[in-house]
């Protein structure tokens, strides 16, 4: 979503084409192998999520369905749910996942976790060098935590 990245990556594909790059052109090809697989998305499929979850607000409101059975959040009780948002992400507005804490209602809150990322997007949030570096971390930690609890 990031258009003058994207149009800056392209611009440098070409010149270490050009120059014989092919770490490079490998390392830029990786990217966008992975970056471009949710094209592998039926056309369907997506503008189905799109109405369902964005513009019906079906989940919030209580009226989700899988198949001919409503989704229940409270139903949920005795798992971990951590949530995790990128400051500068442009497709999932701030407070989107960290919705899903209120929304299960009756999880106790030693089973919430949440964490925004500074300074990284969308993509960023699930990959790359801050997903190692604080994500991930954070991500294992809260794991470990409630297998801990689970434990005893």
């Amino acid at each position: 979503m990031n258009l003058n990245r994207h149009v800056d990556a392209h611009v440098k594909q070409f010149r270490n084409l050009v120059r014989g790059d092919g770490e490079s052109v490998a390392g830029h090809r990786t990217f966008y192998d992975e970056y471009l697989a949710v094209m592998d998305l039926t056309a369907e499929f997506y503008l189905q999520t799109v109405d369902v979850v964005f513009q019906k607000h079906a989940m919030p409101k209580g009226e989700m369905m899988h198949y001919d059975e409503k989704i229940d959040l409270g139903a949920i009780t005795d798992v971990g749910l951590f949530c995790v948002e990128g400051e500068a992400d442009d497709i999932t507005g701030r407070g989107q996942t960290e919705a899903a804490l209120t929304l299960c209602a009756n999880l106790p809150q030693s089973k919430k976790g949440s964490y925004i990322q500074a300074k990284v997007g969308h993509y960023g949030v699930f990959n790359g060098s801050r997903w190692r570096q604080h994500i991930q971390p954070r991500v294992r930690e809260f794991i470990r935590a409630r297998r801990a609890f689970v434990r005893g």
